[in-house]
């Protein structure tokens, strides 16, 4: 993995024999406020990752005592603050294009051919939430502590949590988190379907979740990716459009090296 100072807020690890990479956060000491390493350095990681044949699953854990409390809100301030408080329209399309790279990370992962799943412990707050709703599946601890926070900071949540989170909780759910601002417990997020899995505690929490990526891993990746190509298909099309694309999906691939050795292994059961 690239080292330099814009990757510098993750660690990379990858557990080859099971196909899986773990990407920690890794700024504990601000409890993994998001600066600016990580917005910067997200699409970078995921690019990376994707190129990487040998990995299947990428898990997104945190080091420390939270997952992430979200955006820095201190240096964000201080380094774009022209930006921020520009007059004219010249400044706020800078604006503009600034959100719209800060959003490229989590873009990146749910067009990704890769399954993503958090690990989520204590807190997880705005740009967190964002983070975690970008991944395809969440493992939550009981002692975390979810907010869509913006809300109580005057903004309007512009990286994917309002866009993502409608599909995953339903848009009731959606509303009270967006609405209130307020803290949701871990068990209170696995009843939404937030989590889809919970964890007593946070010694549990990343060995749970490797096993959980291990059985990802072991299906055939086409298959998988195909599997989350559709699901990502379905969120703005129609049921039938959605049956019209996943029958030309396996009319293109259906016949692969995977399919072909699991039916030979098949062949081979029925004839003892």
């Amino acid at each position: 993995m690239q080292e330099n100072q814009t990757l510098s807020f993750f660690q990379v690890e990858k557990i080859l024999d099971k196909k899986i990479a773990i990407v920690f956060l890794n700024r504990p000491e601000a409890r993994n406020a998001m600066d600016w390493r990580f917005w910067s350095g997200l699409p970078l990681i995921v690019d990376e990752l994707e190129k990487d044949e040998a990995i299947n699953v990428v898990i997104i854990a945190a080091k420390g005592k939270s997952f992430s409390i979200g955006l820095d809100l201190v240096e964000f301030n201080e380094r774009f603050k022209d930006i921020l408080h520009g007059k004219i329209a010249d400044e706020r399309k800078k604006l503009h294009e600034l959100i719209l790279q800060m959003q490229e990370g989590f873009k990146k992962i749910m067009q990704s051919k890769k399954v993503y799943i958090a690990a989520i412990h204590k807190h997880c707050i705005g740009g967190g939430l964002d983070l975690i709703a970008a991944c395809d599946i969440r493992v939550g601890c009981k002692n975390a502590v979810v907010s869509l926070r913006e809300t109580k900071v005057g903004i309007v949540a512009d990286m994917c949590s309002l866009n993502r989170l409608p599909y995953i909780i339903g848009y009731g759910a959606t509303k009270m988190m967006a609405f209130t601002g307020g803290d949701f417990s871990g068990e209170e997020c696995y009843r939404m379907g937030l989590f889809e899995k919970l964890v007593e505690n946070e010694e549990d929490l990343l060995p749970e979740t490797i096993k959980l990526a291990e059985e990802i891993a072991q299906n055939p990746p086409i298959v998988v990716s195909g599997v989350k190509q559709l699901l990502n298909y379905m969120e703005s099309h129609s049921t039938f459009e959605g049956m019209e694309y996943v029958a030309l999906w396996n009319a293109t691939y259906l016949d692969s090296a995977d399919f072909r050795e699991i039916m030979a292994k098949f062949m081979q059961k029925l004839k003892r």
